[in-house]
């Protein structure tokens, strides 16, 4: 039975979601793989752990199914596009909750990043029918140019544990409203939400093949092989940069087009004009999202002399009444980390920082279990030289150091391989627009702490990955422009 053909499936159980692999419309059986709750440490539900041949079984339903995806008229990509995104919102409580379940974030959270999700649904179904062409006459005037679109091809969409459900909608919005069709592989840590979404893009009408989904414990053999197959033709990753690069020399051995949404170490300015309490507000929202546990989460808190102080004050008294707990638990603003080896990274960290000479003003102190929990925590005058300088700490963690100028700021937030995300506080606008164009960066949120939007262009520079998700540009990732020469 599919839940099809359940009368009032409940999307939150996550025992539903753990039939199987979604390849070509059916759920193909298996287990294999424990996907545990972080608040616990118990085993939720079983899901399948595909090999080698049922990844290449994948790739050839989602080749059977593109050229049919390919043919339907834009309108009705579209349509199912926003099908999908209405029974999101009428489910959206279920998928919170399941999310919760399986990463740990806390409610509010959870629903935040179902309705964020929900979104590039509902605006790639709206650019789908707005792909555009190109018409004109040549420089010489002897000819015309003609430009057409074509979708890009079979795509592997792998996606992180940390925003299980708006990564993959991030990647299979486009992907479907540019005409191709797609392998999705999640995270093993978060594999149900992915299942839930497949189950509700088959009842928004997708046809089968278009969407398939695959989980592995063996993911480098079961990618690679998927990525010198040539029917693949591209991949798009959100990941670790370590990962990334190895699976750009992969990609590279078969010319297959990579997008690549890949680590970060965001820095948090505050200059002494800024308005304190917005810029506390702000960071609270910009390190405390998802707990920390998110590629532009601020991790480096870069604050002028005149407010130093009163900032790390202000900072220290929100953070330490935060509410840590499960994140299904009602009351609950900070839930645990996704594994075991998380704390530990992050408790590795705040003790380097320490024994250099940071000082903690609040948490500090990795939590006994059960669970994967570590407390908000603060540090201040934490060295350069630090390791958490030069990792992303992904955890509930914010590490103080002071600058005197607009030039040392700059230096020390490009002081970093990453360049995905950065963050501005300040009453001047030209100061802040200028130290934004001077640090190195993708993406810059000015007297904000929240920057991620649908309708716009999300990636980053230097190591933090290539190419851009959402917005207008985000649906070109999937397209091949196509040059005619034309004489009439």
């Amino acid at each position: 039975m599919t839940m099809l053909d359940r009368p009032d499936p409940s999307y939150a159980d996550p025992t539903v979601h753990a039939e199987g692999l979604f390849i070509g419309g059916a759920w193909l059986p298996g287990t294999g793989i424990d996907v545990t709750d972080p608040a616990t440490g118990t085993v939720l539900a079983k899901v399948a752990d595909a090999s080698v041949e049922q990844g290449l079984q994948a790739v050839e339903a989602a080749y059977a199914a593109a050229s049919a995806w390919r043919a339907t008229p834009p309108r009705r990509r579209s349509e199912i596009l926003m099908r999908w995104f209405e029974l999101m919102k009428e489910h959206a409580e279920d998928l919170a909750t399941l999310i919760s379940l399986e990463n740990g974030k806390a409610l509010p959270d959870a629903r935040g990043e179902v309705a964020y999700a929900a979104e590039f649904f509902r605006w790639y179904g709206e650019e789908a029918v707005r792909i555009a062409g190109e018409f004109r006459h040549a420089p010489s005037g002897a000819n015309h140019i003609l430009v057409d679109h074509d979708p890009i091809g079979v795509c592997v969409l792998i996606t992180p544990w940390n925003f299980p459900a708006a990564m993959a909608t991030r990647k299979i919005g486009p992907a479907l409203a540019a005409g191709c069709t797609v392998v999705l592989k999640p995270a093993s840590e978060t594999p149900l939400t992915a299942y839930a979404m497949a189950r509700l893009g088959e009842a928004a009408g997708v046809p089968a093949g278009v969407v398939n989904v695959v989980t592995t414990t063996k993911p480098g053999p079961v990618v690679g092989a998927m990525l010198a197959d040539p029917r693949v033709r591209k991949l798009s990753f959100t990941g670790s940069t370590a990962v990334g690069r190895r699976l750009l020399a992969e990609a590279a051995g078969s010319v297959v087009s990579c997008s690549m949404e890949l680590g970060g170490n965001a820095p948090f300015l505050v200059f002494d004009d800024a308005d304190l309490e917005a810029a506390l507000d702000g960071a609270m929202t910009a390190k405390m999202r998802n707990a920390g546990e998110a590629c532009t989460a601020a991790n480096r808190f870069y604050v002028q002399s005149g407010i130093y102080d009163r900032f790390a004050q202000g900072l220290s008294a929100r953070m330490a009444a935060l509410t840590v707990g499960a994140g299904t638990e009602a009351g609950t603003e900070v839930g645990p980390m996704i594994t075991a080896a998380a704390v530990d990274k992050i408790d590795r960290l705040v003790r380097d920082a320490v024994a250099q000479g940071g000082t903690v003003l609040t948490g500090g102190q990795a939590a006994k279990g059960p669970g994967f929990y570590y407390p908000p925590t603060v540090l201040t005058d934490v060295p350069p030289d630090a390791a958490m300088a030069r990792e992303e700490i992904f955890g509930p963690v914010a590490a103080l150091y002071r600058f005197d100028t607009e030039e040392e700021a700059i230096r020390q937030a490009n002081d970093t391989e990453y360049g995905l995300a950065a963050y501005i506080f300040s009453k001047d606008l030209s100061r802040a627009l200028r130290v934004g164009r001077g640090i190195e960066s993708g993406m810059i949120a000015i007297n904000r702490g929240l920057m991620s939007d649908p309708a716009a262009p999300f990636g980053g520079t230097k190591q933090s990955g290539l190419g851009r998700e959402g917005g207008v540009t985000g649906i070109a990732e999937y397209l091949e422009p196509k040059y005619f020469a034309v004489n009439f």
